[in-house]
């Protein structure tokens, strides 16, 4: 967090006052740290991906949004729409993270279809809805929102029974009126903050008495469509009500940002790919609890 400061710090330093965008604002010395920034923090994505099922959104969504909310001014089109670019950007870049993983999981023979197929459809007409709610919240609230949400999970996943320590046996199945509800609210909450479905699908397996493994694995491909539903309406919006953000953007997407997390992502899960279905059920909930409590951390503190 210091290296980053310390990038953010002397991009500023160099920055054009009169550019609002990344491109003009700062040395092609310092773009090119902070490209590098971004990959290496593509190929954390790709790790939490694999492992947690994050989809990248808690780790994409707090980084760019500070990147953007340092190297551009408050009151410039950027500066303003820091969270809405940081949050269609991720969804963006979860589509390639979420195919990939799920193909990894279907390989390692983790993935429960009938436990995801019911979900697919209902959750990409959340997304859209949630796509198009996150673009007329001005950012400030919507940063609000994203950290309420991480406080309100951490909570529930500490002191609900069932999270930690998996309940002995598994509950049957909602019915397929709850399941339609809970699949456009998971649709919305997901696209509208950024984040895939994990966080909210993980939880609700696990409670379920599904093993950890198998709970990260299914939020992977119900992620897609709420990446698929999410960008595409982000990108939409650009022939609308979106302001100009200069080159490389399409609507709220950050196309440069977007490819270079992409490469890392890919980069993380080729590494981590070998360690599904290898972690202790215990810590594995543990780890994904206390990366929720560091993004979350991220998040406030500005």
């Amino acid at each position: 967090m210091a290296e980053t400061q310390i990038l953010l710090t002397e991009a500023r330093k160099r920055a054009k006052p009169s550019n609002s965008s990344l491109k003009a604002s700062v040395s092609m010395e310092c773009l090119v740290s902070l490209y590098v920034l971004l990959l290496v923090c593509g190929c954390l994505t790709g790790v939490t991906t694999v492992l947690f099922g994050f989809g990248g959104g808690f780790v994409v969504v707090p980084l760019l949004y500070q990147l953007l909310s340092q190297l551009n001014a408050a009151d410039s089109a950027v500066g303003q729409s820091a969270m809405q670019i940081a949050v269609a950007t991720s969804t963006c870049v979860m589509i390639f993270g979420a195919l990939l993983a799920t193909w990894r999981h279907q390989r390692a023979g983790t993935l429960d279809w009938s436990q995801v197929r019911p979900l697919l459809g209902v959750i990409g007409v959340g997304a859209v809805l949630g796509a198009l709610a996150a673009s007329a919240v001005h950012g400030e609230w919507l940063r609000w929102a994203f950290a309420a949400y991480l406080a309100l999970t951490i909570g529930d996943c500490w002191l609900r029974p069932g999270f930690l320590s998996p309940t002995a046996t598994h509950k049957a199945a909602p019915s397929l009126t709850a399941t339609a509800l809970s699949g456009l609210v998971i649709g919305w909450v997901a696209a509208f903050l950024g984040v895939g479905g994990s966080v909210m699908t993980v939880p609700l397996m696990r409670r379920r008495g599904i093993e950890m493994s198998r709970a990260t694995a299914m939020a992977n491909p119900l992620s897609l469509p709420v990446a698929l539903a999410g960008t595409a309406t982000y990108v939409a919006l650009s022939a609308t009500s979106t302001p100009s953000f200069g080159p490389w953007h399409l609507g709220y997407v950050d196309v440069r940002a977007a490819a270079t997390l992409v490469v890392g992502s890919w980069i993380g899960i080729r590494a981590a790919g070998r360690w599904i279905g290898r972690i202790p059920d215990r810590i594995h909930a543990k780890v994904y609890l206390a990366l929720l409590i560091v993004v979350f951390g991220a998040m406030v503190v500005r």
